[in-house]
């Protein structure tokens, strides 16, 4: 083969290489644009918009695939465990439970028996350093006087005496929640079926609490002259 041909037939093979690259590079350009085009169609574009006459109603799987991703909402972030806030202890309000889940209640008072009592005043009883007084009436004074001038009587101590005659040291049953209590507890007492507020109350012996059950009784131990509304009984 001679020299000249052969130079001749290398250089048609790269021209026709060149020209291939170029073509191409030109079809990936256009097909770039188009895209490019299409996404700023998109965006612009009225969202009723309907095709001019004479165009085609249907569009390309990429287009149509652009276009739902463009209308996607956007997912909110998620919520870590450390941007959920927690209650705070004194936003829980406190309840004692019983071990079943239900709400305490307080406990219910009860008949309870109480051995010996002594008798402080005709409405309080001791049982040791433990007081109670009788619900209903308003304890009588040991020291209060009774009767008009010239007449009058140790009425207090009389009342006491009085009630410390009906117990006689005998047990008596009380309303309580507990046998050991603190404070001074108010509550009703029972001597077997005999209620000893009302006992005071119908002799006279200790006068009514403000809206007190006792009331009618105790009027009408003073409109019969009993108690601490009579004479001194021992000049009967």
């Amino acid at each position: 083969m001679r020299p000249a041909a052969f130079l001749t037939g290398i250089t048609g093979m790269v021209v026709v290489a060149g020209l291939l690259l170029a073509g191409e590079a030109r079809l990936g350009g256009g097909t770039a644009g188009e895209e490019t085009m299409s996404a700023e169609e998109t965006a612009t574009a009225p969202a009723d918009a309907a095709p001019k006459a004479g165009e085609r109603a249907t569009i390309s799987d990429d287009r149509a695939e652009m276009i739902a991703r463009s209308v996607e909402p956007m997912a909110p972030p998620s919520q870590t465990p450390s941007d959920a806030v927690a209650p705070q202890p004194a936003d829980v309000p406190q309840q004692a439970e019983t071990p079943a889940g239900q709400t305490a209640s307080p406990a219910a008072k009860k008949p309870m028996e109480l051995a010996r009592p002594m008798v402080d005043n005709a409405g309080i009883l001791s049982f040791g350093e433990r007081r109670l007084q009788l619900a209903g009436i308003v304890p009588t004074p040991v020291d209060r006087i009774c009767g008009p001038a010239g007449r009058q009587w140790p009425c207090g101590m009389m009342a006491k005496t009085a009630l410390r005659l009906l117990l006689r040291n005998r047990s008596v049953s009380c309303d309580l929640e507990t046998v050991e209590w603190k404070e001074t507890v108010t509550t009703a007492c029972r001597l077997g079926t005999e209620d000893l507020g009302l006992w005071l109350a119908e002799n006279g012996w200790a006068e009514p609490a403000a809206g007190s059950p006792l009331t009618a009784a105790a009027e009408k131990a003073r409109q019969a002259g009993k108690g601490l509304y009579g004479d001194d009984p021992r000049r009967n």
